[in-house]
């Protein structure tokens, strides 16, 4: 066999290997959020824990009915807040970062209701 076959085979498996081992401070616990969210929207009911959701608007505290439009912005925005704050776990854990992993990992299941 050629020297540079072997080292090329070789450099492969250790690569190859090598990936899997390194994990952040919190890569199982948003495996395990992300695995809870996938779970609850497997079964969600509307507005129920799966859906994302943002706090109570002051429209709403005085009473004002939704309009399909409020509601679908409102959704819109609970969505990509829902995805910022496990975009911002994934960024921490890859940085070492285990507070602001966590605390977004609690942004996260309070946004969904888990």
């Amino acid at each position: 066999m050629d020297h540079s076959l072997i080292l090329t085979v070789a450099a492969a498996v250790l690569i190859g290997t090598g990936a899997p081992c390194y994990a952040g401070p919190c890569t199982v616990e948003i495996a395990q959020v992300e695995q809870k969210i996938r779970q609850a929207q497997a079964t969600a009911q509307p507005g129920g824990a799966g859906e994302p959701s943002a706090p109570q608007s002051i429209g709403a505290q005085l009473h004002h009915q939704p309009t399909p439009g409020s509601v679908q912005t409102a959704e819109r925005k609970a969505k990509a807040d829902a995805e910022a704050a496990l975009d911002r776990a994934r960024a921490a854990d890859a940085n070492g970062n285990a507070a602001a992993c966590a605390k977004a990992l609690r942004d996260a299941r309070d946004i969904y209701g888990l």
